[in-house]
């Protein structure tokens, strides 16, 4: 386990570099929505395409990983709607349940990567790619449908639509996956240049994931913060292990669906509930409060599935 925490300490002490960056007077506080907009529009896509497009999928079980990921998803989202009755009666309003169901079901990509990459390498790397691909499409489907549906967001079937077949995680993903599976060729100096793009996106993006963190906010945690990180931290996990071993999946590709599970969730989420009606203030101070609990539990996660 010791050997597990260090492995991923570099990646921690990215996200802390981005809490120090972002209180630093020397830096223009505006630098950070454009930094936040180019990693997802153009630096997280690329990284998407380029492991997606060159990955060798018939070394991986692609089918059982893809399931096992959309049933955990499907698992835990419906077991966080089960509890809005009893929530609701203890005071719990609608935005901040979309709070609670988005920073349960959704996980931070840019930290998986990046520590799978660390402990796994390229095939971790892209096994936890697979991941993302599988599930972007669903688990964005039903954190809006929930959105829409409790934070009174606009509930146009078109807009909604168009929204996801736009977003460019979707869309990197999507096309990497149709590059490898038909062989599309590509101009190499092209492949070239996505790729030196795609270089820095694990690095800036653990900046971002620390630069977003709200740390005053989560110094008296709310008690649906908490209850949000233990059903992602450690219910999740659990959901995602059980299900991977009910698939006979083993090995790599068991241990990096569990870190899939095991991440803190993404800052992505924190917009839409600005946006939609949610409950923004609990997102940043769950955010803050799972991602430094995380560095505990997924080197925990991954000694116990590694037994």
């Amino acid at each position: 386990m010791a050997t597990t925490f260090e492995s991923i300490l570099p990646v921690f002490l990215l996200v802390l570099l981005g809490v120090g960056l972002k209180r630093w007077p020397l830096i223009n506080g505006s630098l950070w929505d454009g930094l936040e907009q180019l990693g997802f529009y153009v630096l997280f896509p690329a990284l998407l395409f380029v492991t997606l497009s060159q990955a060798d999928f018939s070394a991986i079980e692609t089918g059982a990983v893809s399931v096992v990921a959309n049933l955990s998803v499907l698992v835990m989202s419906i077991g966080t709607l089960a509890l809005w009755p009893l929530l609701r009666r203890n005071g719990v309003d609608a935005p901040a349940f979309t709070t609670i169901f988005q920073t349960t079901t959704r996980w931070n990509g840019f930290m998986a990567l990046a520590i799978a990459e660390k402990i796994a390498g390229q095939p971790g790397l892209t096994l936890v790619a697979l991941v993302m691909a599988a599930i972007i499409v669903p688990l964005n489907v039903v954190n809006v449908g929930v959105m829409v549906w409790f934070g009174g967001g606009n509930r146009n079937v078109k807009s909604f639509a168009a929204r996801l077949l736009s977003n460019p995680i979707i869309l990197g993903a999507a096309t990497g996956v149709i590059v490898n599976l038909t062989g599309l060729p590509i101009y190499a100096p092209l492949m070239q240049t996505v790729e030196l793009v795609s270089q820095s996106s694990l690095s800036l993006g653990l900046i971002m994931v620390g630069a977003g963190l709200k740390i005053s906010d989560a110094l008296k945690p709310h008690p649906s913060a908490i209850l949000a990180t233990v059903l992602k931290l450690i219910v999740f996990p659990i959901v995602m292990v059980a299900l991977g071993l009910a698939f006979d999946i083993e090995g790599d590709a068991l241990t990096m669906l569990a870190l899939s599970a095991a991440v803190p969730t993404a800052m992505n989420g924190y917009l839409l509930a600005k946006q939609m009606g949610g409950d923004a203030p609990l997102y940043a101070a769950t955010a803050t409060i799972q991602t430094a609990a995380a560095f505990f539990t997924i080197p925990a996660v991954l000694f116990v599935v590694s037994l």
